[in-house]
């Protein structure tokens, strides 16, 4: 993401920062590990056909159900 890009998109409170702002900041890993997963192709159609970040509403489902076995 270009700087003029961080700029447009921003809320306007961060606008005026001072330079020393994130001097301490440290960067958290994501949680999320990439895998290689095959599905079927019509479910795979299916969550693309849905929109933008399919991939998290896949995750969404296979959290939802994960959910559900540990309560039983």
């Amino acid at each position: 993401m270009s700087e003029e890009e961080i700029e447009r998109t921003s809320p306007s409170e961060l606008a005026n920062l001072p330079a020393d702002f994130w001097k301490d900041a440290v960067v958290v890993p994501p949680s999320k590990r990439a895998i290689s997963l095959r599905v079927d192709q019509d479910v795979l159609e299916w969550f693309r056909s849905r929109g933008p970040r399919y991939q998290t509403h896949m995750n969404a489902v296979l959290r939802a159900y994960v959910t559900e076995m540990q309560e039983r």
